[in-house]
């Protein structure tokens, strides 16, 4: 049995490589654009959704930054004890929030970059059925 690549989840960056490789050997082997666009436009639903909830995680982890500043501020002025292992937290929570900010900036761009391919593919067939847009 083949080894699954996707155990833990599915590498998004991969995900969009392999879909742009499959457009462009597409086009190369004849493949009807309008069957590719199809495809991509599909794909590109999955990869609006997989940013939309990106922007929701990295929205709550912000707002849960901001608590645990809120947290820490309030330890540190009035139970020092608890100051080092908050401030460990917040520590903990801004690494993250940072990884959480460069894969979506990642998904953001990738999907700028698939409406690109889709408008391509959109001239292929306005070219092919003679329209000029």
């Amino acid at each position: 049995m083949a080894k699954r690549s996707d155990v833990y989840g599915i590498n998004m960056i991969g995900f969009c490589d392999d879909e742009e490789k499959y457009i462009a050997e597409g086009l190369k082997e004849g493949v009807a654009p309008e069957k590719l666009l199809e495809w991509h436009e599909k794909k590109l639903a999955w990869l609006q959704h997989e940013r939309m909830i990106h922007l929701v995680v990295t929205l709550m982890t912000c707002v849960a930054l901001m608590g645990i500043w809120l947290i820490v501020y309030y330890a540190v002025v009035n139970i020092p004890e608890v100051a080092l292992l908050m401030g460990l937290l917040m520590l903990i929570v801004i690494i993250l929030f940072g990884f959480y900010l460069r894969h979506y900036f990642k998904l953001e761009n990738r999907v700028q970059h698939w409406y690109r391919i889709a408008e391509k593919l959109h001239n292929m067939i306005n070219e092919k059925e003679g329209l000029k847009l």
